[in-house]
């Protein structure tokens, strides 16, 4: 399995963080429009989906829930606005966190936010019942360290759902995929964004990253259990749910 996210030039795991930070901090301003726009608004679905998995977590007054890589805040403002148990967010990007904060404060959403990064998480051990993050594991300079973080802070029993793109399979949709991805999304996305290179990393990373089977194994390696997988519009996307012991 790929240690981590490898961006162009990056020589270390540092090197890697700081790169990722830096670019999302970018690309901030436009994240949330080009997201929609690039995916044909079918994000929404996709983000829906891994918050429904997850409902009766959130049912819970007693839960503690943290949405890590929460960007702008999506995922985190969809389960605060639901939720009984209480719900917080976290990014190592402060223009996203910014960003985040402000979209919570118009969703009527009080913003429980804290800016760190997810491999080093300032949560004492077995403190949260559920982690969720959306998008943002590829860009982990460390999925093993990633995912040990996790169970650390997870409770006995609690659970992380991970929603994330997949490697295009080897069929015809896979490959529409991989054209658009590689030969439309940079272009349109740099035209928007006025940063090109940071489009030209999503495919990229995407195509470095473990397929499901993997990550699921991996999960397993690093001390979750229970570790299922459901696939989404046309196994593009893939959302895994794991429980710690």
């Amino acid at each position: 399995m790929i240690r981590g996210t490898t961006p162009s030039g990056a020589a270390s795991e540092e090197d890697a963080s700081r790169w990722v930070r830096d670019m999302f901090g970018r690309i901030a301003p436009r994240y949330d429009f080009l997201n929609h726009l690039l995916s044909f608004n079918i994000d929404r679905t996709w983000r829906a989906r891994m918050v429904r998995r997850i409902a009766p977590v959130l049912e819970d007054p007693n839960a503690r829930v943290v949405d890590l890589c929460c960007g702008t805040g999506d995922v985190m403002i969809a389960m605060g606005a639901k939720a009984r148990a209480l719900v917080y967010g976290s990014d190592f990007c402060h223009p996203m966190m910014t960003a985040a904060r402000w979209k919570a404060v118009r969703k009527r959403v009080a913003p429980l936010l804290f800016e760190a990064d997810g491999l080093a998480l300032p949560l004492p051990d077995r403190s949260f019942d559920l982690i969720t993050i959306a998008f943002g594991f590829r860009n982990f300079a460390s999925y093993r360290r990633g995912l040990e973080e996790m169970v650390r802070v997870l409770r006995p029993g609690g659970a992380v759902a991970i929603l994330e793109f997949a490697p295009p399979a080897k069929t015809l949709f896979g490959r529409m995929h991989t054209f658009y991805s590689r030969k439309v999304l940079p272009k349109l996305g740099g035209l928007i964004s006025g940063d090109r290179e940071a489009y030209e990393y999503l495919p990229q990373s995407v195509g470095q990253f473990p397929d499901p089977a993997e990550l699921s194994e991996e999960m397993q390696r690093a001390g979750f259990s229970e570790v299922r997988y459901e696939l989404m519009t046309g196994g593009s996307v893939a959302l895994h749910i794991g429980r710690v012991k």
